[in-house]
């Protein structure tokens, strides 16, 4: 299958490029443009998978750009999106623009040029504080902040897109995924960085909240089963159904690395009040029948599997030197 994959430099998209690569399929990736000439964590891949992909560099706000690189493919795979939720506090407009408004140019040439197949990425952060656990993708959508406002944006585009002109639209919705290449802002990082760093005493904001955390692997897994169905229409979790708080997450990773710490809170690292999503916890049943997904790193023993994985890999001296010098995070 041909395919592009937007924001295909990050976490999710490099490991998406290298399971799609070794599946036999043609992929184009678009990289955000940068002064650098650097292609991201599509850098660190093994050239026997560069050399196989196209690399194409531009930005889902141009419509040039979004034409050329989408026309000749079967597929779109949009990841591309602005992701950090603290900064949307002081950037909101920036968010609107590439995640509404990009997703808005994706979805409009995917039209023009018919594309079969327009997988799109959410996020759980859109359920907001849960008024039920487990959650299913009948829960309502609360933007608690400017991030969590603009993917309910876009969204809603992507699905009116499938309603209004029978676009072959599919939601991807994963919970926390989690594991190596993942940014030090994510709190899995954070924890073991800092330790890695010889820190004693972790700062970290709310110790409270629960996240469902899925291991990077199963949340590609389920990118590919979504390639070999046709659930235009449908919006789908991708989350283990299994929580655990900040608090279980300094605990299991400070035993892991055989270290005994502490905890400060930071508060740079709180959200305001109202914004803070207190859990989420997957309910991952319409990934199972219509995908037939399974999560394999799940209850307490797959879940320390994935984080001792996660650990090995920001241990070895190449990863950790990419996150020197991030003050903030480690």
């Amino acid at each position: 299958m041909k395919i592009l994959i937007t924001g295909s430099e990050g976490f999710f998209g490099s490991h998406l490029v290298e399971r799609l690569v070794k599946k036999g399929h043609k992929l184009k990736c678009l990289v955000l443009y940068n002064a650098f000439n650097n292609f991201g964590w599509l850098d660190s891949l093994s050239k026997n998978i560069t050399k196989k992909i196209q690399i194409i560099t531009g930005d889902i706000r141009d419509e040039n750009i979004i034409n050329s690189a989408i026309k000749n493919n079967d597929c779109v795979i949009n990841l591309a999106a602005l992701i950090g939720i603290p900064y949307s506090y002081n950037a909101a407009k920036s968010y609107v623009d590439t995640n509404i408004l990009g997703t808005l140019k994706l979805l409009e040439a995917a039209k023009l040029y018919k594309i079969k197949k327009f997988i799109h990425t959410s996020t759980s952060e859109v359920y907001g504080t849960p008024k039920y656990v487990p959650i299913d993708e009948n829960h309502p959508l609360v933007g608690q902040s400017p991030y969590a406002a603009t993917k309910i944006a876009a969204d809603q585009l992507a699905i009116s897109f499938h309603r209004s002109f029978d676009q072959p639209v599919t939601i991807i919705r994963p919970f926390n995924t989690f594991g190596p290449r993942q940014s030090a802002r994510a709190i899995i990082p954070t924890i073991i960085l800092q330790i890695l760093n010889g820190n004693k005493v972790l700062k970290l904001g709310n110790t409270d909240t629960r996240r469902d955390f899925t291991f990077i692997d199963d949340t590609i897994s389920g990118f590919e089963a979504i390639l070999k169905k046709k659930p235009f229409g449908e919006v789908i979790n991708l989350g283990t159904g299994y929580d655990y708080s900040i608090k279980d997450l300094v605990k299991i990773i400070s035993k892991e690395m055989s270290t005994k710490v502490e905890i400060e809170l930071d508060k740079k690292r709180l959200r305001p009040k109202k914004s803070e999503v207190l859990r989420l916890k997957a309910n991952n049943g319409k990934a199972r029948k219509i995908l037939n997904w399974k999560p394999k790193y799940i209850k307490q023993k797959g879940f320390i599997a994935a984080i001792r994985k996660t650990i090995d890999w920001y241990s070895d001296s190449e990863n950790l030197q990419n996150f020197k010098g991030d003050s903030y995070n480690i």
